[in-house]
């Protein structure tokens, strides 16, 4: 892989042994120790992903995700985040940032790799994706242009709704969207539902997919994603 990681983490022996594991794997790594280099290296030498410790000096790692997703410059960069905090709120602030994983230490280097290279593969679906306008997973084609679900056996009836929700879902396999994200990114951040609202309508979408709707995994206390092919 020729992908370039840029690593920001304060202490220098976790950053040297990311550094050696993602390169053994063929990648490039690039290496800061605080969140202000971070903004400036990744508007300097745009990286294909960022590894975001949280606990940093100068700014936090929450503050520099925050940044990076608001600068029109950084915001389609992938992040994930690993970090010491692995309590369910900070797991979820994060992903709500907009971070595409979340891994907590102690980790083990070579799961470290494998989700670097899960989400860059999900980035590429995503770019072919919107080149063919078609997604084809699991047994479904997803036409963009026809706002069409289909599978061996026909079309699926949905709502406007629902073909939002399974092009999402289907765009990002693997990626845990919680509920504040989906009801911000389908209804609109003005959009005010009761409590079930997303869990109605992704219920409901499940029903109407049928054998296919297993493929909507409930991540507790979170949220829901859809599974990965493989």
């Amino acid at each position: 892989m020729d992908a370039r990681i840029l690593i920001v983490e304060d202490e220098r022996d976790i950053a040297d042994l990311l550094r050696y594991h993602l390169q053994e794997a063929g990648f490039e790594t690039d290496y800061v120790r605080d969140g202000a280099d971070a903004l400036h290296r990744a508007v300097e030498k745009t990286p294909d992903l960022i590894l975001l410790d949280l606990m940093l000096p100068e700014v936090d790692g929450m503050i520099v995700c925050r940044l990076l997703k608001n600068d029109p410059r950084t915001k389609n960069i992938p992040v994930v985040m690993v970090t010491a905090k692995d309590e369910e709120k900070d797991r979820v602030a994060g992903l709500e940032l907009g971070a595409d994983d979340y891994i907590t230490k102690p980790f083990s280097p070579r799961e470290v790799v494998l989700r670097v290279s899960a989400v860059l593969r999900r980035i590429q679906v995503g770019k072919q994706t919107e080149s063919t306008k078609q997604i084809e997973t699991h047994g479904l084609t997803i036409d963009l242009d026809k706002h069409q679900v289909l599978t061996e056996n026909g079309p699926i009836d949905l709502t406007a709704t629902e073909f939002k929700l399974i092009t999402l879902f289907a765009q990002s396999p693997g990626r845990v969207f919680t509920r504040d994200i989906l009801m911000d990114v389908i209804w609109g951040q003005d959009y005010y539902g009761i409590d079930r609202t997303v869990d109605t309508h992704v219920s409901r979408l499940r029903r109407k997919l049928g054998e296919f709707g297993e493929h909507i995994e409930t991540v507790h206390g979170v949220g829901y994603r859809f599974k990965e092919s493989g």
